[in-house]
């Protein structure tokens, strides 16, 4: 969000607008989760006693684009649904105010008439129609919408911020104010039905949230996080649909599920074998619905003719149609941006499985068996959502 700083501490926003989201400077000295979040305390003037997993706002009904945002409330593994978590939204309406109404709480004006809340259910579900908001008057700016999280366990509430990414303006956004990705990805996917827009958005508690209580990882670290966006990159393909090109994975086949198969230094090419004849068989399951690729970066002995020719072996020899065979010169390379994925080259495998660019799952070192097969199956079945099938724009 835009700001204009005129000392360490004092921020403020244009005279048009109530933007009041940005992290506090000086974090040594501002220990709260999160940062601290001015105008986040707006969230409790007028905040109804019992708050449903939906809201509509006004905006459904008056505002130019229907937007639905929905999805799911993980705990920070991102995987485990999280309950009774409050999340607040505001944003402008369709001409880039935060405009009022009669029926406004006084000291709530400054957020606008298009606000709500909803609350996480037991499966961490929550869903909100609204509309789809517009850049602020004269300002160079991404449209967005604000979200307050308040969850129960935490003294105060924090901020995350939401763009869009068909909007023309939001890469000169992300040039100037970075990727926050606070609590999940900041960008917005939106899919159509009918009239309406609608964007699946789950929200990763504690995700990239300053000062939030420490997460024990139980694996070792390796690829982004549940709830980040699959990075772009460009591998070598070696062998299938884009043999001899260096198509990024997401660029070109991001709308639905892909799995990316990453291989570093410790290759076991019996379990290699045996994993891609399992994705393979995936892949002519699920047709146009998921792409897989195998991602090679063993950086010993490396030699890009000598990986070149070993790939296509692989894939002559497995009869490979669908999965692509790639590599990397190393996982750490830039030349093709590999090192953005953040795998560890000693883990034994890394799989992310994202959807519509944003990774919904992952796994690491996994041995190839049928159970490891039925899991890898599930996580695909469980990750569709209902508006799996829709189209973008």
């Amino acid at each position: 969000m835009k700001i204009r700083i005129i000392s360490k501490w004092v921020c403020f926003c244009s005279v048009f607008i109530s933007c009041k989201g940005q992290i506090k400077e000086n974090l040594q000295e501002n220990k709260i989760v999160g940062g601290g979040c001015e105008g986040c305390e707006l969230m409790y003037i007028g905040i109804p006693e019992n708050i449903s997993t939906e809201s509509t706002s006004n905006g459904w009904t008056e505002g130019r684009q229907k937007l639905m945002i929905v999805g799911k409330v993980y705990q920070r593994d991102g995987r485990t649904a999280a309950k009774d978590i409050i999340i607040y939204y505001w944003h402008t309406d369709e001409n880039g105010l935060y405009s009022s109404k009669i029926n406004t709480p006084k000291d709530a004006k400054e957020h606008g008439h298009l606000r709500g809340w909803v609350k996480s259910d037991e499966n961490g579900n929550y869903r909100i129609k609204t509309s789809r908001p517009a850049h602020y008057p004269n300002e160079n700016m991404a449209a967005h919408i604000h979200l307050s999280i308040k969850e129960p366990q935490i003294e105060n509430e924090y901020f995350a911020d939401l763009y869009f990414d068909d909007d023309s303006q939001y890469l000169q956004h992300k040039k100037k104010y970075g990727k926050a990705d606070r609590a999940g990805t900041e960008l917005l996917r939106v899919v159509i039905d009918n009239d309406i827009q609608i964007a699946e958005h789950n929200i990763i508690l504690g995700l990239n949230i300053p000062n939030y209580p420490e997460y024990i990882k139980s694996l070792a670290k390796s690829g982004l996080n549940i709830g980040e966006d699959q990075p772009s990159f460009i591998p070598y393909h070696a062998f299938g649909p884009d043999k001899g090109t260096q198509t990024c994975p997401v660029c070109k086949y991001g709308r639905y599920h892909g799995i990316v198969y990453f291989v570093g230094n410790r290759p076991d090419w019996e379990s290699i074998k045996k994993w891609l004849e399992f994705l393979e068989l995936e892949s002519e399951k699920r047709k146009k619905y998921l792409k897989v690729y195998f991602v090679y970066g063993n950086q010993q002995d490396y030699n890009k003719s000598d990986r070149q020719y070993e790939l296509e072996k692989l894939g002559k020899e497995l009869n490979i149609k669908n999965t692509a065979l790639t590599f990397v010169p190393s996982f750490s390379d830039k030349g093709t941006e590999a090192d953005l994925n953040n795998i560890n080259p000693e883990a034994e495998n890394t799989f992310i499985i994202y959807k519509h660019r944003v990774i919904v799952d992952k796994f690491l070192n996994l041995k190839a068996t049928n159970e490891n097969f039925e899991l890898l199956s599930t996580a695909l079945d469980k990750t569709k959502g209902e508006y799996f099938h829709l189209s973008e724009p």
